[in-house]
Formats: structure tokens, C-alpha cells, sequence
């Protein structure tokens, strides 16, 4: 293959490598680089954030902020915060999307952490249900909700950070970065809690150890906004604004010219999330209050998991590569369906050992359609459009498959302990993932194609 090269960084028309200029020594892989690690600090902060708040809830939350008569209903009406979180994602997604696909992708990046950084410091100083009524309650949904705009706004463009300048053919792994952040949030989030939970009593800890967690979220933040700052816009939207590009109604264009890639997004993405709303964060619930099994232990398996998906989201990525999106795609998703009846018989003796090997083995099947999702979702969108379309796609699906799903979930295990009712809702959504990749269009050429054609 013929290697040339221009200010871009990139592929031209014909298909040949663009891997940079020269006379700069700016390369293309160089500047790949410094986008994964962008990609994988600011979404894995940014999920430490998100995560701490859903075990928190999963413990916490349902006896400080939502006291009832028992520990189930407060749970529930957590939950029910936690959902807001994902609720509030589409205006997110709407918002800054836009502005992804406008002014760029790296401006955007350091407006959602910000907001997602203040929102999660603030909500370390809420008082309680017992100190200030229903104004605690109250400000806490109102901060979930400003948590899940700034999510609903940030993976859209921390997937394009990578996938936009990596190859065709490399870019499952390359764009896996901001996949790995939800677990390295969650292990991060779970591993700050344990900590804080190991040094003091549970009286402390409910009282005001609990807060911790949130508070050093500043300091995290803070980290991430100076690795974005230093970042580069991405070669493919410094094409799109020199040819004058840039789309003036976004939203209005997808739903206008890509409904189809849109639904098909959407629905991929369904099964991934109710699989980790139950490996990642009701499992500690059902494993506390369920199996009579020690917090400790809920969390620790977790993390373990976590710990595993860090390496199996980018080998899922790089698999996807080798193989194709849909294959390994499919496979997590018909594993994750089977899975999940297995682990409700094998959790019956309540076991700790079990419980971290069904954990793990949940999130496993979970890494194989969350690697090359990001990839997958990104192909199908048009490159002027790609930041609204996939944060859309990204947040639509949220409200279908997380949010509810820990609602459901706790529901579901009040009328039937056995968690089989539970198990058919996610081998349902696993389903409605495969239909999305049924619909989904398979990429065999450059991504960029359309915006490179006209250079």
C-alpha cells in the first residue's frame, strides 16, 4: 500500500495510509496515541463519577436519602435516582452532540467532565433525609440528573477521539479506550469505597465516610481536564471545518437521512447495558440483602470482574478487528443470555468463591459486546453527523436498557427470589441486541470516506 502524506494526519480518497507531515515529525500514530490515552483517563474519571454514585446507591443511599420500611423499598426508590442518571442522558446527547458535530470534538470533551466533575463534588456535601427533609432527595436527583447530561455528551466524542484516527482495520481496539473507562471507573469507585468502608466503622461510614468517594472526585477531574486541554482535534473534524462542513441542524439531519443506523445503534446497545446494571451494580444489592453475604464480599468480586474487563474490552476490540464487529458482538450477546440462567442456579449456595467466578464470567460476555460496540456504533453514522448520531444512539438506549434496569431488576427479585424472572428479561434484551446488529451495516471501507472524498 502506497504511504503519503498531508497536514491531516489521515486517508485520502484513494484509500493510501496518511500518516503525517514530515517536515513536523507529527504522525499520524503519534497523535492516535495521545487520543486513546485522552479517551481512556477523561471516560474512565468520568465513570468513576457515574459508578461511585451507583454503588452508593446500591448501599447507601436508600436508608440516608430514602428511608422506608425496609431496606428493599429504599433501595428501590435509589434505584430510582440512579435511573435518572441515564433519563437525563438524551438531553446530553442532544446538546452536546450538536456542539461535537459544530464546534468540535475536544471543546466539547472538557465541557461534559467539568459539569460531570462539579455535579459529583457537590453531591458529597448533600445532606441527608434526616438533617434537611426532602431537600437532600431532592438535590440528589437533581444532580444525578446533571451527572447524566454530561455522560449523555461525553461517549459519543471520547469514541471519535480514537476511532478518527485510527485505521479501518485497526479500529476496534483503538476506540475500545473509551469502552475500558466504565470499568476502570467502576473498579476505581468500588476499590475508593472498600477503602473508606476497611478504615471505618459502618456507623462512620453511613454517617459521613460514604462522602469521601465523591469529594475526591475533584482531584480526579481536575487531572482530566488538563490531559484534555492538551489534547489536538481530530484530523477528521479539521477536514469537515475546512471545507465548511459542519452541519447547521444535526439532530434534524439524523432523523431525517439516518433513522436506520440509528435504531440499529440503539438496539445493539441494549443488552451490554442490562447485562452490567446486573454484573456491576445490582449484583451487590442481590448479594447483600439477598444471600445475606457481607458488603466486602459483593464489592470485591466487582471488582475482580472489573479488574478483568480491563484487558477483555480491548482484546474484544482487537478481536473484532481480526474476525468482524458482528461475530464477536453476537457471541457476547448469546453468551451473556445463557450466562445469566447459570449464575442464578450456581448463587443458590451463596457462596463467595461462586460468586466471584459467576461475576466474572458475566463480565466477560459483557467485554465482548462492549469492545467493538464503540467501533460499531461509530460506523454507522456519517462523519459530519457522527458525534450527534452516536451520542443519541448512545443515549436513547441508555434509557431503554440501564435505567430501568436495576428498577426491574429489584422489582422482579421481590415477587421471585430465584432471580429467574430476572434472567429471562436480560436473555430478552440480549435479543434485542442481536436484532440491532441484524440491522446494523457492516464497514468494510474507511470510516471517513464520505468527508475524505471530496480532498
Amino acid at each position: 500500500m502506497q504511504v503519503v502524506y498531508n497536514k491531516y494526519g489521515n486517508f485520502n480518497k484513494k484509500g493510501t495510509i496518511v500518516i503525517g507531515n514530515p517536515s513536523t515529525g507529527t504522525t499520524q500514530k503519534q497523535g492516535l496515541r495521545r487520543a486513546f490515552v485522552a479517551s481512556l483517563t477523561g471516560t474512565s474519571l468520568e465513570w468513576y463519577d457515574f459508578a461511585v454514585y451507583g454503588v452508593a446507591a446500591a448501599l447507601v443511599f436508600g436508608q440516608l436519602f430514602f428511608p422506608g420500611d425496609d431496606a428493599l423499598t429504599g433501595t428501590l426508590k435509589a434505584f430510582g435516582t440512579y435511573a435518572v442518571g441515564y433519563i437525563s442522558r438524551p438531553l446530553g446527547g442532544i446538546v452536546f452532540g450538536r456542539l461535537g458535530d459544530v464546534v468540535g470534538r475536544k471543546k466539547v470533551l472538557i465541557w461534559t467532565l467539568l459539569l460531570i466533575g462539579v455535579a459529583t463534588f457537590l453531591i458529597g456535601l448533600l445532606p441527608s433525609y434526616a438533617t434537611a427533609g426532602h431537600v437532600g432527595p431532592a438535590m440528589l436527583v437533581l444532580l444525578r440528573f446533571a451527572q447524566g447530561v454530561g455522560v449523555g455528551g461525553e461517549w459519543g466524542g471520547a469514541v471519535l477521539l480514537t476511532s478518527e484516527f485510527s485505521k479501518p482495520e485497526e479500529r476496534g481496539f483503538w476506540a475500545s479506550a473509551a469502552q475500558v473507562g466504565p470499568p476502570l471507573g467502576t473498579l476505581l469507585a468500588n476499590g475508593v469505597l472498600a477503602l473508606i468502608a476497611a478504615v471505618l466503622t459502618n456507623e462512620q461510614f453511613m454517617d459521613w465516610g460514604w462522602r469521601l468517594a465523591f469529594l475526591l472526585s475533584a482531584v480526579l477531574v481536575a487531572f482530566g481536564l488538563w490531559i484534555r486541554h492538551h489534547l489536538e482535534e481530530t484530523p477528521v473534524f479539521k477536514m469537515i471545518e475546512e471545507r465548511g462542513e459542519r452541519p447547521s441542524a444535526p439532530v434534524t439531519d439524523i432523523f431525517k437521512t439516518q433513522m436506520r443506523p440509528l435504531i440499529a445503534a440503539i438496539l445493539s446497545r441494549v443488552g451490554p447495558d442490562v447485562l452490567y446494571g446486573m454484573f456491576a451494580v445490582f449484583v451487590l444489592t442481590y448479594a447483600t440483602t439477598r444471600l445475606g453475604m457481607p458488603r466486602g464480599q459483593a464489592i470485591t468480586a466487582v471488582m475482580i470482574g472489573s479488574a478483568c474487563q480491563v484487558f477483555l474490552i480491548p482484546f474484544s476490540g482487537w478481536l473484532s478487528d481480526k474476525l468482524s464487529r458482528k461475530i464477536v458482538y453476537g457471541i457476547g450477546a448469546v453468551g451473556g443470555g445463557i450466562w445469566i440462567f447459570i449464575f442464578f442456579n450456581i448463587m443458590q449456595g451463596a457462596s463467595f468463591p461462586v460468586l466471584i467466578f459467576g461475576v466474572t464470567i458475566g463480565l466477560l460476555f459483557h467485554s465482548l459486546m462492549y469492545g467493538p460496540q464503540a467501533a460499531f456504533i461509530a460506523e454507522q453514522f456519517h462523519s459530519r453527523l457522527r458525534y450527534t448520531g452516536s451520542s443519541l444512539a448512545y443515549t436513547f438506549a441508555g434509557i431503554i436498557g440501564g435505567a430501568v434496569a436495576p428498577l426491574i431488576f429489584t422489582w422482579l427479585l421481590s415477587r421471585d427470589g430465584s432471580g429467574m424472572t430476572i434472567a429471562y428479561y436480560i436473555a430478552g434484551a440480549a435479543v434485542v441486541t442481536l436484532i440491532g446488529l441484524v440491522m446494523g451495516r457492516t464497514v468494510v471501507d474507511d470510516i471517513d470516506e464520505a468527508a475524505i472524498a471530496k480532498a
